[in-house]
């Protein structure tokens, strides 16, 4: 057997794994709709089943015996009843019972991904194939769930009728079956190579569908507006978007004929060839050489009509089976996937007191590559601390150590002198309290931006946003807006959100750090959006408001490293100096030279003065 065969093959046979795994899933979600589902089709088959194989050959047969009318009455009043019942269920199941078994659904499915992008690491989201696989399952799962129970069940119950049927049309004329290979050739042959050109084609047009999408796209984002009004880039635009259109349109020429061709076959085969065929087999019986009689003529020519019809349901259930398949195969990856970090790690409670967190030959490679090697460095309890150095230094991934969102490749990091992974993951993070600079604002109201769900009690709540607001220097600007701290931001649900500057946004950031009562508070580039005199007011704050906490802070700006009490430098993928700011002056090394090169951008020095004394000096930042 060749590889190529044994992958196709192994694939398929996952691809059936995966949808008995969707039903599964659905079936601990939602029981009802599983069985409802199953019942539905096996009805609906049966209907189709009973009306030409059993229905129209005992009418007839009872109008050419002549047996008495009311019996034949009889049979249809009773059959018009219990299909009557069938019609009330169907209308109950989808006016009722489906809909709301759909909501059940959305609800459980999401439920289980949101708890497990709440507990995955925080590396799987920075994993492109990972997140990518994230997407594909998050997309629509629960609508993709539910068309893969109603494809089980169509290609289980399809194969079992069409089994059915052929067994009726083989009892009432063994030749009439062969007619059945004319709807099989066309479904699985001509289809099927239909299917192949179809997605060859697709797979031409793709990158002419990506130009043309992304020129849509770019024509109404407000980021590329003014560039649109301000050069000819329009012109550029619309010479690429015609160069997409023709690329469409010779792709379409590409396959015309081919695709024409098994299209007219597919319909041959599938419908001309056994409805004309079998009904001029079935004429010819009937009439020329009176070897068939006209009931079983009629059951013939309706079994035709179902059989061709259970085919294509069946073919085409067995084909979605398979294209499924590949979604769940997401899904199902995505919530088997065994987090390194889960976030309901349990362990043991760190309590509240910090004495030292220690990194020991702490060394740390992301993707293979190294970013941090052999690094120690110690916080302790009540102090505050600066992490300098230059960018992709390694100082914001420092942070996410500290923090457990990566764990390290070697080494350890001691809190109170336990390895941190011993403790329960959300009681120790529960003793930081963080402003990042990449940070993110919700479609929600100032003062939930700045709790962000924290336990607060809710008759304090509002006095202590309001005291981090003025700390983090944000007050004045919320103020300002129409409903004070209580004004959404962004524009996501209320067309009269407020969309603040980079700076303001920031300064609510901040604002998270001083709300949040905990031990330790971090602060990473804190200022970067501020001017000078703004920078200058948040760090007298963070230190003030941070005097009883342990307080460490990433900066760029040397400045405003002055008053910590220790400063790490990093370089060379670990702590190159330390020491109190005077300590790295006197050492007149990395720090020194990064601070007076720092410090002629900030003074204006008075005439005689040198830059190099001002800097030496330590009063002039």
């Amino acid at each position: 057997m060749s590889d190529k065969k044994k992958k196709r093959e192994i694939g398929r046979g996952r691809a059936l794994e995966n949808n008995i795994f969707a039903c599964r899933l659905v079936m601990r979600i939602c029981p009802r709709f599983v069985v409802h589902k199953a019942i539905s089709r096996f009805l609906g088959y049966f209907e189709w089943l009973f009306y030409s194989a059993f229905f129209m050959r005992f009418v007839i047969n009872a109008l050419e015996t002549g047996q008495e009318f009311s019996r034949i009455m009889i049979f249809i009043i009773v059959v018009t009843v219990v299909f009557g019942s069938m019609s009330l269920y169907n209308a109950v199941l989808n006016g009722k019972i489906i809909p709301v078994a759909r909501a059940v659904i959305n609800k459980g499915v999401y439920r289980k991904l949101f708890r497990k992008s709440r507990n995955v690491e925080l590396e799987c989201f920075e994993d492109s194939e990972f997140y990518n696989k994230y997407t594909l399952a998050m997309e629509k799962a629960d609508e993709r769930l539910i068309q893969t129970v109603e494809v089980v069940f169509g290609t289980v119950f399809g194969a079992i009728a069409s089994v059915f049927a052929f067994a009726f049309m083989y009892q009432v004329d063994k030749i009439s079956v062969l007619f059945i290979l004319f709807p099989i050739i066309g479904n699985f042959v001509f289809k099927r190579m239909n299917s192949h050109l179809d997605y060859a084609r697709n797979k031409d047009m793709a990158p002419h569908n990506r130009r043309i999408a992304y020129i849509n796209r770019v024509m109404y984002l407000t980021e590329y507006a003014k560039e649109m009004r301000l050069t000819d880039v329009f012109r550029l635009m619309k010479r690429q978007y015609n160069e997409a259109i023709t690329g469409l349109a010779d792709v379409t020429k590409k396959y015309t004929k081919k695709a024409v061709f098994l299209h007219w076959m597919t319909v041959m085969f599938t419908f001309t060839f056994i409805f004309e065929g079998l009904l001029i087999y079935g004429a010819y019986r009937t009439v020329v050489s009176h070897t068939m009689t006209l009931a079983q003529l009629s059951v013939i020519t309706s079994m035709m009509v179902s059989t061709t019809w259970i085919l294509i349901g069946f073919t085409e259930s067995l084909t979605a089976l398979f294209q499924n398949g590949l979604f769940v195969e997401y899904l199902r990856s995505f919530l088997e996937y065994k987090e390194r970090i889960p976030e309901d790690t349990a362990g043991d409670d760190p309590g509240t007191e910090i004495k030292s967190i220690e990194f020991k030959d702490v060394s740390f490679s992301y993707k293979d590559k190294e970013v941090l090697s052999h690094l120690n460095m110690e916080f302790r309890g009540g102090k505050t601390y600066a992490l300098v150095g230059h960018n992709g230094a390694g100082k914001t991934t420092l942070i996410k150590l500290l923090l457990r969102f990566y764990d390290p490749t070697e080494g350890v990091i001691l809190l109170n002198g336990r390895d941190i992974r011993e403790y329960d993951l959300h009681k120790y993070r529960a003793l930081f309290a963080t402003a990042f600079q990449d940070h993110r604002m919700f479609s929600m109201s100032v003062i939930d931006n700045v709790v962000m769900g924290e336990n607060i009690d809710p008759s304090e709540k509002e006095e202590k946003v309001t005291e981090a607001l003025k700390l983090s220097g944000a007050y004045d600007k919320v103020m300002s807006l129409s409903k004070g701290p209580h004004t959404i931001l962004t524009h996501e649900f209320d067309d009269e959100g407020a969309v603040l500057s980079g700076g303001e946004f920031q300064k609510i950031v901040v604002a998270r750090a001083f709300v949040k009562e905990c031990p330790i508070k971090i602060f990473d580039e804190p200022s970067s959006a501020l001017d000078p005199i703004a920078e200058s007011e948040l760090f007298d704050n963070i230190y003030e408001s941070c005097r009883d906490n342990t307080l460490i802070f990433i900066s760029h700006r040397l400045s405003s490293v002055q008053n910590a009490d220790w400063v790490y430098l990093l370089s060379g993928k670990t702590v190159a100096e330390a020491g109190s700011h005077r300590m790295l002056m006197d050492m007149n090394g990395i720090y020194a030279d990064m601070y007076r090169k720092q410090a002629v951008n900030y003074l204006a020095l008075s005439s005689g003065e040198s830059s190099e004394e001002s800097a030496e000096g330590g009063e002039a930042v």
